[in-house]
């Protein structure tokens, strides 16, 4: 009765590579074959696979950079280039841990403030030391700093 184990992210980034593959899935195949190379770059920069986090981290660094290319369309009134990255953006989504809301953001920073005693601004980097890795891809770090900031300059 061996338990079955389950799969990591980059294994499931694979399957669903030739799933979009046999699909004839433009965009999935694009935004997947994008983020394996990254995956594979990485794994070859390391010299070894990459551990579960650092996958997700390279997910989290190509949705970001989709973002600013959104924003940056935006100012030049390129639509066209908005309806292309906006499905990418959705692709990889799927294997980052789900974002957590600004309430659960301010608890989880209280909780961090008490545990290591911060009473002002100053002591920001403590708390975000501790706080980070408990957030760890389901927030943005300014989200994450200003949330902290706000609570400590009470």
């Amino acid at each position: 009765m061996g338990i079955m184990k389950s799969m990591n992210t980059q294994e499931k980034i694979q399957n669903d590579f030739k799933t979009a593959l046999k699909a004839a899935d433009d965009v999935g195949k694009r935004t997947l074959r994008m983020v394996l190379s990254s995956i594979k770059l990485a794994e070859v920069e390391k010299g070894e696979k990459l551990s579960e986090e650092e996958v997700i981290r390279i997910l989290q660094k190509e949705i970001k950079s989709l973002r600013e290319s959104i924003a940056d369309a935006e100012k030049a009134g390129r639509g066209d280039l908005i309806a292309e990255a906006e499905p990418e953006i959705k692709i990889l989504e799927q294997y980052t841990p789900q974002s957590i809301s600004k309430d659960e953001i301010d608890q989880l920073a209280k909780e961090a403030i008490a545990e290591v005693g911060a009473s002002s601004p100053q002591e920001m980097g403590k708390v975000m030391k501790v706080l980070m890795p408990k957030i760890q891809g389901r927030a943005e770090g300014s989200q994450v700093s200003a949330a902290v900031r706000t609570l400590l300059e009470d």
